[in-house]
């Protein structure tokens, strides 16, 4: 396909996609108030519980002329790309598909098929943990003092959490994705185990803003357990390869030796005689 048909359906689809997140804007607009609720609710039954058990006084409040009117934007963002992502993801497998083979297309679906859940997992089991997050932070505050959040970095605070759990439970749709292209196999992810479980950690530790060990090991242990299990399908798929190649004759081959050519000769213009006149 020519470059500039390449750029016409980038368009088409970055158009589509944008409508469908303009939509999904529209309706956080119009359901503001339970989004807000939603949003705010961890923080208000935190607040709560520690109010009751060390007298704690903290609000959210808005410490910027225009935020009343910018943070039901930024709300309403945030909601058209989460509203519009069944769009937007389909958008991009149309895109890319065009240019796949019919194998690559199996696994592209099922990496985007599979990426949506584990993403909205990781989605929830944050909502779940933040409380115990806050929970953390908000009991740092002196006795005596109150404690005024402004709600932009309250947003901020959330919006990142929200990326790095579901960014992280990522992880083993990438390692098997990576072991279908013959990056690497399972033997190879196996004997890393020890440094990829110290990696695992290292970014629960640096990707979470709260800083307690508490929401580091709620992120680190998923991730750790996703792993193992990515693992687990990355030998099924080693083996499943090995027997294929068994089949053809491909198996005592290594990494840099040719495959068999066929030597059986074929029949060629000098071999055909000219009929008899």
């Amino acid at each position: 396909m020519p470059l500039a048909d390449h750029l016409r359906e980038l368009r088409k689809r970055v158009l589509i996609s944008a409508a469908a997140v303009v939509v999904g804007m529209l309706i956080g607009l119009v359901f503001y108030d339970p989004l807000l609720d939603l949003f705010i609710g961890p923080f208000q039954s935190t607040v709560e519980r520690l109010a009751d058990e060390q007298g704690l006084v903290a609000v959210i409040n808005f410490d910027g002329i225009a935020d009343p009117f910018t943070i039901p934007i930024r709300l309403a963002i945030l909601a058209g790309i989460v509203f519009a992502a069944p769009v937007w993801i389909y958008q991009l497998w149309r895109f890319i598909v065009p240019g796949l083979y019919g194998k690559e297309k199996r696994w592209a679906a099922a990496v985007l098929l599979t990426a949506v859940p584990l993403f909205l997992a990781g989605v929830v089991l944050c909502y779940w943990l933040l409380p115990k997050g806050l929970t953390v932070l908000l009991g740092f505050t002196p006795e005596g003092v109150s404690n005024f959040v402004s709600f932009s970095r309250y947003f901020s605070f959330v919006v990142r959490l929200v990326l790095v759990f579901g960014i992280a439970f990522l992880l083993p749709v990438f390692v098997i994705l990576l072991n279908a292209v013959g990056v690497f196999s399972g033997a190879a992810l196996s004997s890393a185990r020890r440094w990829i479980i110290v990696g695992v950690f290292v970014f629960a530790a640096v990707a979470t803003p709260t800083g307690d060990p508490i929401t580091m090991l709620m992120l680190a242990v998923p991730m750790w357990l996703l792993f193992e299990a990515s693992v687990l399908v990355c030998r099924f798929n080693d083996k499943r390869r090995a027997k294929a190649m068994a089949e053809l004759g491909l198996t005592d081959l290594d990494d840099d030796e040719a495959s068999p050519l066929d030597e059986t000769p074929s029949s060629t213009d000098d071999d055909i005689q000219p009929p008899m006149t």
